[in-house]
This record gives structure tokens, C-alpha cells and sequence, in this order.
């Protein structure tokens, strides 16, 4: 017999203004780190990242991962291996999949409110719900 469990309630699985202020702020920085780092890449693939960049970088990835805590692709996004030292292209990798998280969560939660009259974030405090084309 199928269980009857109740749909999630959808405030919650909703980010808070704090969350999205975060993102507004962090992710151009992860943008460019991204830039920077495919540049890098591109001089040389196997160049090892230095210990100072991966904590900066980490530090950057560390507050966006509190934006993520409550989002499925969480369990998809790593932090960079300050022991191991990874490669140019391993950082790239890994900054190109913090971007692909982050886009994903921002179409989920931003969008086109008619009532508000623009764009905007829909969040705990202050839900929305999108049209969506």
C-alpha cells in the first residue's frame, strides 16, 4: 500500500533574503575566479595551483556553499583540496561546476513576479510566485 506523504511545504525549501544576498555578491567574484583560472589553464593545463589561490578560492566557495546547503546540487559541488594542490584545469573544472549549481538555483528561485512588476528573488520572507514563459 502507497503511503500518502505530505508534499513539502514550498516556504521552506525556499532560500532566505540572506542566502540571496550572498549570491548577488559572491557570485560575480566566482565568475571571476573562473575567468582567471581558465586563463591560467589555457598557458598551461597542468600548472599546480598555489596554496594562497586555493584558500582565497576555497573562502569564496565556502559562503556560496552556504547558499547551496538546502539545494539538491549541494551533494555535487566540492571544495578544492588545499593538501593535494590541484591542477589549473582541475580548478576550472571544479569553478565551472559551482557555476552550473548556482545558475540552476537561480532559476529555480528568481523570476518574473507580475505583482511586484519586475524580477526578483522569491524567498521565506518574502515569496513569489513566477510566470514562467
Amino acid at each position: 500500500m502507497a503511503r500518502n506523504t505530505p508534499a513539502p511545504d514550498p516556504v521552506s525549501t525556499l532560500p532566505t533574503n540572506e542566502q540571496t544576498a550572498a549570491y548577488d555578491r559572491l557570485v560575480p567574484m566566482l565568475e571571476a575566479a573562473h575567468r582567471e583560472m581558465t586563463e591560467l589553464s589555457k598557458k598551461k593545463q597542468d600548472g599546480v595551483v598555489n596554496t594562497l589561490k586555493i584558500k582565497m578560492i576555497n573562502r569564496l566557495l565556502s559562503e556560496l556553499s552556504r547558499v547551496l546547503e538546502n539545494d539538491a546540487s549541494h551533494d555535487f559541488v566540492d571544495m578544492l583540496d588545499e593538501e593535494m594542490l590541484p591542477q589549473n584545469s582541475d580548478v576550472v573544472l571544479v569553478l565551472s561546476q559551482w557555476q552550473a549549481a548556482l545558475k540552476q538555483y537561480k532559476a529555480k528561485h528568481h523570476g518574473y513576479d507580475a505583482a511586484y512588476g519586475g524580477h526578483r528573488w522569491s524567498t521565506k520572507e518574502n515569496p513569489a510566485t513566477f510566470h514562467r514563459a
